[in-house]
């Protein structure tokens, strides 16, 4: 066992000392199998690593698992134990993917018929998994054998092993019955609970057999508690069979047996009677009370995986008999403040299943207090028995909204937030009388909404019930700061909801009017589109237009509308395309999962590519690119020409640790003209130097190009911020405009002059967001960190949203702990945010902000890098 022990330091290291092994270096370790004498401890470490890749999901090809398999046979010339077992595993692991396993037989039949105990179980196991049907006759006996031997570990390994060939070899395990038979007469626990299960495996196609042995075995003690466990299952299953088939009687030996298992000594039996008599549906009301009363003991156990167990089951029953655990209320209340979050979440959800309503205030008061400390995984959970709650109890709506809404100015995630809005327009949509609040808490959660999706589907239910509210004047304010402070999706969604209140409300018209007027001059095509259709709609004053088009809220199905157009595209288009022939889309009701289970059933999400997997495959094409590294940054192509112009030029600036790469992707846009040798020379300021000109060696009309120059930044770093200029130049061929041939071989050089290019901070810096900003700038204040501090007046900016937003966008840095949201009528605010600048230098930035006659900010740099913190504070003033 000495090969198990390890080094202090390794210890003391923490970490997974397997997590950068490579398959192909274990495998050519494996050549020390084949060392004479056999090293063992080396050669279990390397059996070890084996283990782990295979475990760790790296795949083997069949050449690769056969040499190594071959290499592990070498293996059994050595005595060592601990060895041998691993090789027995190896052999397990290996025989599905390696060719010729049968030729181990021999060895793990000499081991399992040997004198060694600690080889024997083992052996059996690795030898039924390389065993098939047609080589298990010439172990049949020892098999048989090794069933009711004496050692336990023996006896279970066979018996364990024999249950896994009955998939495969069913007709020659069922020869071994008696055997099992004799194993469940065993003394030891495993061996008997292992003897039960493979003897059910054998008979359980045949019902009258099963019941005899349930039958039998109910009326004997069974020393194993698994082994009972597992008969109280099967006679389950028994009943359940029964009350299918209509065979059932009141009385019923096998429920006795299963009452009087919770009466064991055995906690473990106990729970999996009160387990089975909760979920029978024959259990009347009598016999479900003297099970929840177990339950309600196991509540009050030490053992958390005892409270688990009784709660999760209790919040089942509530389900379906929520007065039988309103006994048990007292007991939940007190396992909300349990230290495992599990057990208190499910408390939680139990009581608000089977809370009276006048116990709704203090269950929220308990509640509140303990939301704030779980994860959002579990006040899904929370939120999700919050809803039946409301659904139960509708007169309690001002309590349980005041809650949800409380819980959504809470941090969290897209998917907690959805939770707690779809319970607000629930509540909503099923109670009249709590429409004004949830109304009023939505708008106030769109001020600060960071999330698009949520934003418009809270704006799209202002226009669909804002307009019939008591006061509809009232929402408007709410989403008309969507169109000011929001993107183009939300204001586009903010635009159709303000045209809802004008095709409703009459008095109001005017005003919407004014409104989307205003909203025509938006940066964005969509917003505008949006509001000049709504404009020109209302500004008929026709009721029956605003009907029509704006205030029915029906919508067609979008994939038949795109078939249908497509349709009528391929016709003859002698006749309007007539909408009214595509059937309405219905609305899909979410199913909601009534067994609340603490476990992520998330489904899995399509991965997101960003901007540098996009553009590392291109530029790997690049001569010479791998000697610049890794890339850090990609950013966002810059027009360096108007888009009107004969030649058409953007900009990718791609950066790397030491070296910067410009892509220029040109587009030729005249239609006589084919451009050679397309390059672009920059005016490189001192410091900067000129690696490498990638020219786009022939640019024809009408397609886009690519011509590359690489660049190294200057040792100072301080002077990587500046400004290019940029001269495009190429050779000029006539060409037939029809075919895009050059007229001839002969051509004329040319040049045309580009916009200025900018390295900035922001083309610099990738962003970094970390979880827990503070405590990442408490472990930044050592001496490996410098900082460096400033003050500065900005007098530009007249809000702190414009100067945190300016901010953020010209140092390129990610916002922590949502504070690049500032709240509404601040005048002090804090931002916090970090990054990463090229060369791995982490950066964190504290801007502290106040607004007055203009915006005061003191700057905070904590970095790495002493060039760098000095580059930040410069690069602001």
């Amino acid at each position: 066992m000495s090969s198990f022990k390890r080094d202090n330091k390794e210890e003391d290291d923490g970490g997974n000392p397997w997590q950068n092994l490579e398959k192909t270096s274990v495998l050519q370790e494996t050549r020390m199998f084949n060392e004479t004498p056999v090293n063992a401890r080396k050669c279990t470490h390397i059996l070890t690593k084996i283990l782990y890749l295979l475990n760790q999901g790296e795949v083997l090809g069949t050449r690769e698992a056969t040499e190594c398999f071959f290499a592990m046979t070498k293996l059994f010339q050595s005595k060592d134990v601990v060895m041998r077992r691993m090789v027995y595993l190896g052999i397990k692991e290996l025989s599905p993917i390696a060719d010729d396993v049968i030729i181990v037989t021999s060895s793990l039949t000499k081991d399992m018929t040997g004198k060694e105990d600690l080889y024997r179980a083992p052996a059996i196991r690795a030898l039924c998994s390389i065993t098939d049907s047609t080589m298990l006759q010439a172990v049949e006996r020892y098999m048989k054998q090794c069933i009711v031997d004496r050692n336990a570990p023996v006896s279970s390994g066979a018996l364990v092993s024999s249950l896994h060939l009955a998939s495969t070899a069913g007709e020659v395990v069922k020869r071994w019955a008696n055997e099992a038979q004799e194993a469940l007469n065993s003394d030891n626990i495993m061996v008997q609970y292992h003897g039960l299960g493979l003897l059910y495996h054998i008979r359980k196609a045949d019902r009258l057999a099963v019941t005899k042995l349930v039958n039998k075995l109910t009326r004997q003690h069974l020393r194993s508690p698994y082994a009972t466990c597992f008969l109280i299952r099967i006679a389950c299953k028994i009943m359940e069979e029964e009350d299918a088939s209509g065979n059932a009687t009141e009385e019923s030996p096998l429920f006795n047996f299963v009452e009087c298992c919770l009466r064991n000594k055995s906690e473990m039996v106990v729970y999996e009677a009160a387990h089975a008599v909760v979920n029978l549906k024959r259990t009347n009301p009598r016999e479900l009370s003297t099970a929840v009363s177990i339950l309600q003991l196991f509540c009050g156990s030490s053992k958390a995986t005892l409270r688990f167990a009784a709660v999760r089951t209790m919040n089942k029953v509530a389900m379906l008999h929520p007065p039988a655990v309103n006994a048990c209320n007292l007991d939940l209340e007190g396992l909300i403040a349990d230290s495992n979050r599990s057990v208190a979440t499910l408390a939680i959800t139990t009581l608000l299943k089977t809370g009276a309503e006048s116990s709704v205030e203090r269950l929220m008061k308990q509640i509140a207090t303990f939301v704030a400390e779980i994860s959002d995984e579990f006040k899904l959970v929370v939120v999700q028995a919050i809803r039946s709650l409301c659904t139960k109890f509708p007169r309690k709506h001002a309590v349980t909204m005041n809650f949800l809404s409380g819980m959504l100015r809470e941090e969290g995630g897209l998917e907690y937030k959805t939770s707690i809005v779809d319970t607000i327009i629930l509540i909503i949509e099923e109670n009249p009388d709590a429409k004004e609040a949830g109304l009023g808490h939505l708008c106030e959660f769109i001020e600060d909404c960071e999330h698009t999706s949520l934003a418009v589907r809270i704006l799209h239910l202002l226009g669909k019930e804002g307009p019939y509210s008591k006061c509809p004047s009232r929402y408007i304010r709410f989403i008309y700061n969507r169109v000011i402070l929001e993107n183009a999706t939300v204001r586009a969604a903010a635009v159709a909801a303000i045209a809802q209140f004008g095709a409703c409300c009459p008095d109001l018209l005017p005003n919407v009017l004014v409104l989307l007027n205003r909203c025509q001059m938006d940066c964005d095509d969509e917003v505008r589109d949006r509001a000049t259709y709504y404009y020109t709609i209302l500004n008929q004053s026709n009721p029956d237009l605003n009907k029509r088009f704006i205030a029915d809220h029906e919508i067609v199905s979008l994939p038949l509308l795109e078939k249908s157009l497509n349709d009528h595209l391929k016709g003859p288009l002698t006749e309007r395309f007539d909408l009214s022939i595509v059937p309405k889309s219905q609305v899909v009701q979410p199913e909601v999962n009534e067994e609340v289970m603490i476990m992520n059933k998330a489904a899995p999400k399509i991965a997101r590519v960003n901007r540098e997997e996009v553009n590392t495959e291109k530029l790997l094409a690049i001569p010479g690119i791998h000697h610049v590294g890794a890339l850090h940054k990609s950013c966002a192509p810059v027009q360096l020409t108007e888009s009107e112009t004969e030649y058409t030029v953007s900009c990718i600036k791609h950066c790397f640790a030491h070296h910067i790469v410009f892509q220029f992707d040109c587009v030729n846009t005249l239609s006589d003209q084919l451009l050679e040798n397309v390059r672009v020379d920059l005016e490189l300021p001192e410091g900067f130097v000129s690696r490498a000109v990638i020219p786009c060696a022939k640019l024809p009309y009408g397609d886009k190009e690519s011509t590359y120059v690489i660049v190294q930044f200057p040792e100072d770093v301080p002077s990587s911020v500046a400004t290019l200029g940029a001269t495009l130049r190429f050779l000029v061929k006539d060409c037939d405009p029809t075919t895009g041939q050059p007229d001839s071989d002969e051509g004329y050089n040319d040049e045309y002059i580009l916009e200025d290019i900018e390295i900035t901070v922001a083309d610099q810096m990738q962003k970094s967001k970390k979880q827990n900003f503070l405590a990442a700038w408490e472990s930044a204040d050592t001496e490996e960190w410098v900082e460096a501090e400033d003050t500065f007046e900005l007098s530009s900016m007249n809000s702190l949203q414009d100067a945190v937003n300016t901010i953020l966008k010209f140092l390129g840095l990610a916002a922590a702990n949502l504070s690049e949201n500032v709240p509404d009528g601040a005048h002090t605010h804090t931002l916090l945010c970090s990054g990463t600048f090229r060369g791995g230098v982490e950066v964190f930035v504290r801007s502290k902000l106040a607004v007055a006659d203009g915006v005061t900010m003191q700057l905070t740099v904590r970095s790495t890098d002493m060039d760098v913190a000095e580059l930040i504070t410069s690069a602001v003033g």
